[in-house]
């Protein structure tokens, strides 16, 4: 897949997302509103908030499309990472909210009987955002995109708020009024779990975190399988966006000739490049084989 249709297709999906938030945002606080629910017209609220998130995602992307340059020679992928931070904020603030606004309504016992509206209103929501979830998501796990991930994230907790929101609401359609802010509070703490999950991974990439271990332990035996590389003597992996980039040591024949260790190292690279379609760079240092060196580091 070439550098712009993966950066067409996520896109893509982001506007997809934003539009139909849009719809549904209306929808809620209109059901809301008219429906006599506070739970769904908190609801509407809430997907106000996710314009926050799915608006700098955009930003984000748009950012790092751009290649390497002078300023930034390792490209401008970590604006994604950033992004499924700021990401991470939105949903826990919307987690806290959402449990204080619970709790100030259990204890005042301030209930609302709603219609059938918006009954209706957060049925839809929770099959449409779910969707909207296992879409963004899939194409978010084969790019390797860290802010469409985290957007999917965030879908799934409107689906989860919802389904929350739909059994109060219905509670308290049939006379169980203290259901729906009773629903809501433990939803929230789910919520707030999704937004702890997010800003962990963005934060890890952030902070230059090491790869997966799976994907460390199938480029060396790539790299090994190489004929002529005697071992590899280390290997590091970072994200930056949606690419990898990936620091290794090979070892090889001391006798051989500057030209002959750069051709197999080159060889290397285009191997691990053509079995992952998301590793952005790889640079390669090579070690004479069976002997003694001291590999100079400050970290």
């Amino acid at each position: 897949m070439q550098r712009n249709e993966r950066f067409d297709r996520a896109d893509r999906i982001i506007k997809i997302g934003f539009w139909i938030n849009a719809v549904l945002m209306v929808v809620k606080m209109a059901a809301g509103y008219w429906g006599h629910s506070d739970a769904v017209f908190a609801d509407g609220i809430e997907s106000a908030c996710d314009f926050v998130a799915i608006f700098s995602t955009m930003v984000a992307l748009k950012l790092g499309r751009k290649p390497f340059d002078e300023q930034h020679p390792y490209g401008h992928g970590r604006a994604e990472s950033l992004s499924a931070l700021m990401v991470s904020f939105v949903i826990l603030a919307t987690g806290c909210w959402i449990l204080h606004d619970s709790i100030y309504s259990i204890i005042n016992r301030n209930f609302q009987t709603p219609s059938l509206l918006a009954v209706a209103a957060a049925f839809m929501t929770i099959l449409i955002k779910e969707w909207l979830y296992r879409f963004t998501q899939k194409t978010g796990a084969s790019l390797a995109s860290p802010s469409l991930l985290a957007i999917a994230k965030d879908h799934r907790k409107d689906a989860i708020t919802s389904i929350s929101t739909l059994v109060g609401v219905a509670g308290a359609f049939f006379g169980f009024g203290i259901m729906d802010p009773l629903a809501a509070a433990l939803t929230s703490f789910f919520i707030l779990h999704i937004g702890y999950q997010t800003f962990r991974d963005a934060a890890h990439d952030l902070m230059d975190g090491s790869a997966p271990p799976d994907f460390v332990v199938e480029v060396t035996r790539l790299a090994e399988s190489v004929e002529r590389v005697e071992h590899v003597h280390d290997i590091r992996a970072r994200r930056s966006g949606q690419y990898m980039i990936i620091d290794l040591k090979l070892e090889m024949d001391p006798s051989m000739t500057v030209k002959e260790s750069h051709d197999i190292a080159e060889m290397v690279k285009r191997l691990i490049f053509d079995g992952f379609p998301n590793v952005g760079d790889v640079m390669i240092h090579v070690n004479p084989h069976e002997e003694e060196h001291e590999d100079l580091i400050r970290l």
